[in-house]
């Protein structure tokens, strides 16, 4: 994978970005080959078309890509990104004027198109490389990428090396790499220090249960990112099907997206205090597995009513919010790959989110708009609260019924947050088919988004 631009004084092949409309104006400033060439090849510079161009010698003197008509660009996102995997290996250099934020999609696209998980194949594979284009903030983009990149390869690895011990030493490299300090609960320790949702839900796997802490920054408002780290999700008692369980090696994918997160806040020196809490587990069965009928009681005192095994997600999150929120932070967010339900209600594409503050919806979905990473508000809707109080306890880990599943989770979650500012993310983490600048496997989701709305939420 290519986590940088190519330096500026590099030899590169030229690009132009075009539609259907300003082709053949490209087309006539070229030599006569190239301009033949893109004809024989019917290319029509349709969203996310890529041809290389030769000239007399049979070189490659030009690339074109294609992002289509107004129409068709609203169709997806990172068009430009194409050219990393379709152009032949080299260098290349965007020559197309581009307003500043389109310019910035396209050169981060490139390099997230670059993204190759190959740490299982025996022959590394390569893509094209760009110059930073002029007037684009090249550390920030390769920053941002490089946080992207962390996400996917954490989720990309198979859980059989991506366990709570593997998940905890990722954590400690990248406090390594940017000077945080972190602290970690393993074990029987969790019960010392009063976290008994965690080391509930983990105890059943010989990989032990931990709270990985890590926190970043002396001035500023306090940011603390929650991560759900179920690095494998078996369902416990109530056992998922196979069809469910084989991508639960992407169950972890909160901790992953809060770390990706994190680097990109800490990379860019960002004046917040930062603090990010990761419950790192495997929901295994054993004899001494958690069972349905179980009756919990969390950090903060509340009782849960295990109804479901595999409602686990929202017990580990549950006492990390809850310290999360005896610091008292500006704003606290929870990031989980934590229902089903989300899915259905808007696919694999869209993160929901949930705030009860208005500013904070409208801040994120601005900035969401501005960096291509769609996300979609969804209520903590308050007559929902009875779905999630049984009889028999104060709380329901997984109400019957079926209905409004991703926001009774929600709802669940926010018992445990306290007073502070909180938002929720029920993403996916995961594309089940590529697209431009996100090939199939583990993604990010919210992250850049919530990057980009930072100062308006932090007031930065």
């Amino acid at each position: 994978m290519i986590l940088k631009f190519a330096p500026a004084d590099t030899a590169a092949t030229p690009v132009s970005i075009v539609t259907p409309d300003t082709l053949d104006a490209v087309l006539d400033q070229l030599g006569e080959t190239a301009r033949n060439w893109a004809r024989a090849n019917d290319f029509k510079a349709a969203a996310g078309s890529v041809i290389a161009l030769p000239n007399a010698h049979g070189t490659v003197e030009h690339a074109l890509v294609g992002i289509g008509s107004a129409q068709a660009q609203k169709a997806g996102r990172f068009w430009v990104a194409n050219g990393a995997s379709k152009l032949p290996e080299g260098t290349y250099a965007i020559e197309t004027p581009l307003a500043p934020r389109d310019m910035e999609e396209a050169a981060l696209g490139w390099l997230l198109e670059s993204y190759v998980f190959d740490a299982y194949k025996s022959q590394p594979q390569t893509k094209a490389r760009l110059v930073a284009p002029t007037g684009i903030d090249r550390h920030k983009i390769e920053s941002i990428a490089k946080g992207e990149f962390l996400t996917r390869d954490l989720i990309n690895t198979s859980s059989a090396q991506m366990g709570p011990d593997e998940l905890e030493s990722a954590a400690r490299a990248l406090a390594n790499e940017h000077g945080a300090a972190i602290h970690v609960i393993t074990g029987d320790a969790l019960i010392q220090e009063n976290f008994p949702l965690i080391h509930t839900v983990g105890r059943a796997s010989v990989r032990q249960p931990r709270l990985i802490d890590m926190t970043w920054g002396s001035k500023g408002p306090k940011l603390t990112l929650v991560g759900k780290g179920v690095c494998f999700d078996t369902g416990g008692l109530n056992i998922k099907p196979s069809s469910s369980m084989g991508l639960m090696k992407k169950d972890m994918g909160g901790a992953a997206t809060v770390l990706g997160l994190a680097h990109m806040i800490m990379a860019l020196g960002l004046e917040v205090r930062l603090r990010v809490l990761i419950p790192a587990v495997e929901n295994s069965i054993s004899g001494n597995a958690f069972r349905p009928g179980d009756v919990l009681t969390a950090r903060n005192g509340k009782t849960v009513e295990i109804n479901n095994t595999d409602a686990e997600g929202r017990l580990v999150l549950a006492d990390a919010l809850t310290l999360g929120a005896e610091d008292a932070p500006d704003l606290m967010v929870s990031m989980a790959t934590l229902t089903g339900a989300a899915r259905v209600a808007v696919g694999p594409d869209l993160a929901p989110f949930y705030t009860d503050a208005e500013h904070h919806a409208e801040a994120l979905a601005k900035g969401a708009a501005l960096v291509k990473d769609p996300v979609w508000r969804m209520p903590f809707y308050a007559p929902y609260e009875k779905m999630i109080e049984p009889a028999i306890a104060d709380l329901d880990n997984a109400p019957s019924g079926g209905f409004a599943g991703s926001i009774t989770a929600a709802l669940f979650l926010r018992r445990f947050a306290g007073e502070s500012p909180y938002m929720h993310f029920d993403i996916y983490g995961w594309n089940p088919s590529s697209s431009p600048a996100r090939p199939k496997g583990g993604v990010g989701q919210g992250a850049r988004a919530l990057l980009e709305a930072l100062p308006e939420l932090l007031n930065l």
